[in-house]
Parts: C-alpha cells; structure tokens; sequence
C-alpha cells in the first residue's frame, strides 16, 4: 500500500464493518492531503447469503447481460466491469447449503482509486486476491487461498476498444468455435474474446465490415454465458416470465447457465437461422469446457 500511496498523500481512515448473522463483510480505506482529501483508496464488500449476490450481480449486468467486463487473468474467478470494479466469486466449503440445498458461495466486489488503478502494475490483483482471502476467514467461508497473476500486469479496462484478432487465429482457445461457424468468408471477421473457464461470465464478440471495408461501425454479434442461478432473469421476457427467444440454459454444478446472443443491427447473409446455429455452437462449446449437462435451447 506504501507504494501505491501518491506522493504527499497520507492514509486517511480504515473502516470495516462485519455482520456475520447476515454473511456480509466490509472495509474501506480512504486518503488524505491536498487533491486525495477523503478519496477512496481501497473498498470492499462481500457476501454469502443469496439476495445480496443476486441484487450486486444484476446491478452489474444491466444491459441484458451484455454488459462490458473482462475475465480476471490466469484463472482468477472473477471478472471486471464497465467501472473497473472487480467482482470474485468463490465456493465456501465451510458453510452449510441454503435453504435451496444449493452449495453457498462469496461474492466479493472491490472498488480502487486512481492511484491503485494506475500505480505499480499487478497491485490491483494482489490487493484483491488478499480481500478475498480476509472475506473468507471473517465469514467462515472455509473457501481456498487464491492465487495472485504471475504477471504484473495492470487491472483491464473493459472501455477500451477490445483487441480482436481474426476468426482463424481463435482456433484452440475460449471463443475457437468462431472459426467453424460458417460466417461470410469475404467479410474479414474478428473476434474479440473475454472468456475464462473461471468467471462467472463469458463473451466472444464477432465484428465485420462487408467485403472488408474499414467502418466505424462495423457489423457486431456477441455471444454471452453466465453461471449461476441470478443469471435466469437476464435472458426472461420481462412481460412474461419465459426465456427469450435465441438463448438457452444449462446446468452446471448445481445451478443453472444462461446462454444468449445479440446483434447491434441486421447483418446481411446473418438470418434467424444463422444466428441460432452460432449460438448452438457457442453454448455446446461452453458446456463442454466447463462440464455442464441438461443444455436446451428457445429458439
């Protein structure tokens, strides 16, 4: 923390608050001097009971689900947001199933200033895999110590234009589905890839101009996935409660995943029909790597 302190600036104030009985924990640390006066440092919040993961996660994923973040790297379970807020999840072994007989879970959501956003690469992670690991211990989660990257790399910023390579380099990795998918071969397809078998969610998002023209505004598909039970409100009609046409769902350790896709506009030589093939392979290619079963499709 010493080195991620700005210059001329002091530790202002720590504060934690935690309530066992109501599985919540939390703790912040603020600055203080000159321009950093009452600035946040550090925050954290996390949970194990139900309704508080569910209201923090779809407080998160607004946009249907299509949010943008970006999985933690080297396996990290957890993803950032659109805010740079990182968001973990992790089994607690040590506390019993909820009244659902679901496995419980911690939620830990962490929130940085500047300063540790833009200070010494890779401290973000570190302070994070930290807070985790002081969450559980304070909630008797019992859940394992994670591990910090190996690389110093700093926090992901999911505003950022994306980096995509081409559809043919994708083969082997999470989003290699995309190279067999039958897309318009003269349209020069990319795919940009946020996906981790770790993270509670998932994306490749395929962008293309016609016969590769250079756009602003190129032609867009993303495909999402998301893990947990919470998840089955981002792909329901609102109206009516059922799942929303070209999305499916699965089972996967207990509880449900939710599968789905979008396009900024119509794609020319991409119908219904096209778009429900890719989405059959995106979601056959998820429950795979994650050893999911039960997959079923609204089409």
């Amino acid at each position: 923390m010493k080195q991620l302190t700005p210059e001329n600036s002091l530790l202002d104030s720590e504060e934690s608050r935690s309530t066992k009985g109501l599985g919540s924990y939390a703790c912040e640390v603020t600055l203080s001097s000159g321009d950093t006066n009452g600035k946040r440092f550090v925050s954290m919040a996390a949970y194990t009971r139900r309704d508080d993961q569910d209201r923090e996660l779809m407080s998160v994923f607004t946009d249907n689900g299509f949010d943008p973040h970006i999985p933690l790297p080297e396996g990290l379970p957890g993803f950032v947001d659109e805010y740079r807020a990182m968001h973990l999840v992790l089994p607690c072994p040590d506390l019993p199933v909820d009244d659902d007989g679901r496995k419980r879970k911690l939620l830990v959501d962490i929130r940085m200033g500047e300063s540790v956003l833009t200070g010494v690469p890779g401290a973000a992670h570190r302070i994070a895999v930290a807070l985790a690991g002081t969450a559980s211990d304070k909630l008797g989660c019992g859940a394992e110590p994670l591990k910090a990257p190996e690389r110093d790399t700093p926090l992901a910023d999911p505003g950022d234009d994306p980096k995509k390579v081409p559809v043919e380099e994708a083969e082997g990795k999470p989003c290699g589905w995309v190279a067999g998918a039958g897309l318009p071969s003269d349209w020069n397809w990319q795919v940009a890839e946020a996906a981790s078998g770790a993270a509670p969610s998932s994306r490749c998002a395929l962008f293309s101009a016609e016969n590769g023209a250079d756009t602003q505004d190129p032609y867009r598909l993303t495909f999402a996935s998301w893990y947990g039970d919470w998840s089955n409100r981002l792909t329901a009609n609102e109206n009516y409660g059922m799942p929303r046409s070209l999305t499916a769902t699965a089972q996967c350790e207990g509880e449900a995943a939710n599968y789905a896709v979008v396009a900024t506009q119509d794609i020319p030589e991409v119908d219904v029909t096209a778009k429900q093939r890719m989405l059959k392979l995106f979601a056959q290619d998820e429950v795979q790597r994650r050893g999911c079963t039960g997959l079923r499709f609204h089409f």
